[in-house]
């Protein structure tokens, strides 16, 4: 650059001038060039893909348990086949240990609230749970174990070796299943028998990653989970009069079914429509069940992070085909007691269930279970692979709404496998995303609603009381959870896919982000760098901004003039920047004449100032002038952004 180019840059003849505005806004505190510290690493990509190099241990399970429905204990054992795939030699192992929240003694009680009913727990109840624990081997030899609260740590003679090496597990256990288990799991009474929900049910494998090694935050409530992919085989031994359903496929129909329940589940398999499995009148007769006294239910799922289930002698019990697009089908199921009947109800939930998991895979990504499984229960919501738990009491918009919230999960965090128990967000905030999109695909929109103006919500989202997106759930204040993990992060998204870099070239990062991280453990940075990789944008501006900082947004009309005084040479538009968030800006005008306009400006003004005049194309006297008409971001302050030429 010359001597005098440099000049004109140091002074430029048209510099902004601020005059009296007053702003709290820094560019290089948000367009800093620091904000990714590193790039490449022998498993990570600097674009935000796992390389070559990238590894990941694998943890199978073979279980076998029974429930006692008068004393609600399961019982039983699991093998644990866990491979280190890892370059690190691991002389000790972690499990959790989830059930031990609801001890009395727990980390998680001690921080109940005293006389407040939290979602994750009761300071009231007299309910001690807990796993009790007969009998750990470590390769078919009794080991010793050290339980932590809701993690044990198994010491090995033998470090497990790196690339390859395996170790067999097998923990003997108890436990007493809790009538409320943090909204994940419990027990509904309804008339007709009680309906148990099971989940957090086994000792899980703690993740032993490239990030920090082994991931051992203790379960507390509500940071939710981490888990390592596997292979599951499961049997559950349940009272003969029960229907079981669990995540994957049933593997013996014909030892727990009636021979009419085995056809009817085969014509399911081809129907779109919805076939009824067993119906309410089936619940008290002896004959829609097999005989003896109990019966052992057997179920698989492969490559899946978690398995769950259910089970009820109140069971209604329907189903659908799922129509893929690569052309297989899958199977859409829904249990539900009488008291949940009806078309208002659960009797459409295997359709708002199909309709959810084909939206999603055509959008995204293909659905990789044999079922969808609906289960109504008293827990409002949980998600796990190829089942969910659903309010019983659910209705109509809010049945299709926790339907396709808790299956919009399959795809984080059961597909794209984040640490919730660090970054809540990551599945929370991204299936709130696709959910919102989901609600206008759903059957022509039946459910479509629009949501509040960012008029409204604005000091909702950002208010004085809110927190950082970028926090674990635990650190949350509960009433922030609702915004920080889900309502923030999911309408950012939209923001960025609506307003800054359009929905073709998004929604074709956001596939490639969850085709390079099925089945794997991605970072926040990996998410980050994956979507400015293929959109060919810089973003860090708004990750910072939106996720790490709290910051806040105030676009404001600072002054309008004519040209030389004279409204035939057009008008200049002087706006602010009055805050630390930085946006695009939408500014609509409209002259004397009724002559309309819209211009759209690039976040980039903001790079290295808060004032920037803008030449409108007019040619008379303007009636308005507004930032952000249609009010879809996220202002603090809408009342500066209008100017009339009353």
């Amino acid at each position: 650059m010359s001597l005098g180019c440099l000049l004109q840059a140091l002074f430029p003849v048209n510099a902004q001038t601020p005059e009296s505005f007053e702003t709290r806004y820094d560019a290089h505190a948000l367009f800093s060039p620091l904000f990714y510290s590193n790039g490449n690493t022998i498993t990570r990509a600097g674009n935000g893909e796992p390389t070559v190099a990238y590894w990941q241990n694998k943890a199978d399970y073979n279980i076998n348990v029974s429930l006692n429905e008068h004393s609600h204990e399961i019982a039983g054992k699991v093998i644990i086949t866990y491979k280190n795939n890892s370059p690190h030699a691991l002389p000790f192992l972690w499990l959790q240990l989830d059930q031990n929240l609801f001890n009395k003694d727990s980390r998680g009680q001690a921080r109940m609230p005293l006389d407040i009913r939290s979602r994750y727990g009761d300071s009231k109840s007299n309910f001690n749970g807990g796993y009790t624990i007969s009998s750990v081997k470590i390769n078919n030899k009794e080991s010793e174990y050290l339980v932590t609260d809701t993690r044990m740590q198994l010491r090995l003679a033998n470090a497990l070796k790196p690339g390859g090496d395996v170790v067999i597990i097998q923990v003997d256990y108890v436990f007493t299943l809790p009538e409320y288990g943090a909204d994940r799991c419990g027990i509904l009474a309804t008339a007709k028998g009680d309906i148990f929900t099971v989940a957090q049910w086994y000792p899980r494998m703690c993740v032993f990653d490239d990030i920090e090694g082994w991931n051992t935050l203790p379960y507390l409530g509500p940071s939710e989970f981490y888990l390592e992919y596997g292979d599951y085989n499961v049997t559950i031994t349940a009272p003969a009069s029960h229907i079981v359903v669990a995540s994957g496929e049933l593997q013996n129909p014909e030892n727990v079914l009636t021979s009419i329940q085995q056809g009817r589940l085969q014509q399911a398999k081809k129907s779109d429509k919805t076939v009824m499995l067993r119906t309410e009148k089936e619940i008290d007769d002896p004959a829609s069940r097999p005989p003896g006294s109990t019966l052992s239910w057997r179920y698989i799922i492969s490559n899946a992070r978690d398995i769950s289930w259910a089970s009820s002698k109140a069971f209604i019990w329907d189903a659908a085909k799922i129509n893929l697009p690569s052309g297989k089908t899958a199977l859409a199921m829904s249990v539900y007691p009488p008291e949940s009947k009806g078309d208002k109800a659960w009797g459409r939930a295997t359709e708002y269930t199909k309709a959810s998991i084909e939206n999603y895979s055509k959008r995204w990504f293909e659905y990789p279970y044999p079922v969808a499984t609906n289960v109504a229960s008293n827990v409002g919501g949980m998600e796990y692979p190829g089942i969910v738990f659903c309010g019983a009491k659910a209705q109509q918009a809010a049945l299709f709404g926790v339907t396709d919230h808790e299956f919009g999960h399959t795809w984080f965090p059961m597909i794209v496998g984040s640490n919730e128990r660090k970054y809540g967000w990551m599945d929370e905030g991204f299936n709130t995303f696709i959910n919102s999109l989901a609600d206008d695909d759903f059957n022509k929109g039946e459910y479509k609603s629009n949501p509040p103006s960012m008029e409204v919500m604005a000091g909702y989202i950002f208010g004085e009381k809110s927190e950082a997106i970028m926090n674990t759930p635990d650190a949350l204040r509960e009433a922030n959870i609702g915004t920080a993990l889900y309502l923030k992060p999911g309408y950012g998204l939209e923001l960025l896919r609506n307003e800054i870099v359009g929905p073709v070239r998004f929604d074709y990062a956001f596939k490639t982000y969850i085709k390079r991280w099925a089945y794997k453990h991605p970072t926040p940075w990996d998410f980050f760098k994956t979507m400015d990789d293929v959109t060919g944008e810089d973003l860090s501006w708004f990750w910072k901004e939106w996720f790490l900082e709290n910051y806040k947004l105030d676009q404001a009309i600072l002054s309008v003039n004519y040209e030389r005084d004279n409204a035939s040479n057009g008008a200049v538009v002087t706006i602010g920047n009055a805050d630390q968030m930085a946006m695009p800006v939408k500014l609509a005008y409209e002259t004397v004449s009724g002559v309309k306009g819209l211009i759209k400006l690039p976040v980039e003004i903001w790079n290295n100032t808060s004032v920037w005049k803008v030449k409108l194309p007019t040619k008379e006297k303007l009636a308005s002038v507004v930032i952000d008409p249609e009010k879809v971001f996220p202002d603090m302050n809408f009342d500066n952004n209008k100017w009339s030429g009353n």
